[in-house]
């Protein structure tokens, strides 16, 4: 997922931010289209016109929650400098997870819509891939040696941190794995700046 959502309509924004928080809080398949029109004060017929499909309002907050993920990650990249910049996607989920969580929304649809094909997958595929290649440029960009490896090592870290806060309420999930990833890292004189 790269391009931003379209400017929209007041209703269809109503739309997107019901949906997108019951998606969320309950589920794809628990929540119909009655549902979320109802909530959003709109007709049916308003939201299919805006969204064409609930498969359409679907992928529309998917992206919409990847954009926001992106851009709060690359803040914190921005942010940082030397070693801390290969490590701050872990903060960024730290502050993520302080909203309060029911999971990644993306691991959440992808339980929920195991069919491979089903539209949804292709972006939550990207999530996770742009991910683990933001880990890999940073690494990169270090100097560090196996970037590709170690960029699916921090993957595998970072995303095994985000289930075990939102399934287990662990308060050091995130920490523990940062350190983990942060372990990993090569201890050279370069790769070790702040």
């Amino acid at each position: 997922m790269t391009a931003e959502i379209p400017a929209l309509t007041p209703a269809a924004q109503r739309i997107l931010d019901v949906a997108s928080e019951l998606f969320y809080r309950r589920g794809i398949h628990a929540v119909g289209v009655d549902t979320i029109a109802a909530e959003s004060g709109v007709t049916k017929r308003t939201l299919y016109d805006r969204f064409g499909s609930k498969d359409g309002l679907l992928l529309a907050y998917l992206q919409a929650r990847d954009d926001r993920w992106r851009a709060l990650v690359r803040a914190h990249v921005d942010a940082a400098t030397g070693r801390p910049r290969v490590l701050a996607p872990f903060d960024a989920l730290a502050e993520w997870l302080a909203a309060g969580s029911r999971g990644c929304c993306f691991v959440n649809a992808a339980a929920e819509l195991p069919d491979p094909e089903h539209p949804a997958r292709q972006p939550i595929r990207g999530s996770k891939q742009w991910l683990r290649e933001l880990f890999r440029a940073l690494l990169a960009a270090e100097g560090a040696p196996a970037p590709d490896l170690l960029a699916r090592q921090l993957l595998t870290l970072h995303e095994g941190a985000l289930v075990v806060a939102s399934l287990t309420g662990e308060p050091t999930a995130v920490a523990d794995a940062r350190a983990a990833a942060d372990s990993l890292l090569p201890q050279r004189p370069r790769f070790a700046g702040r």
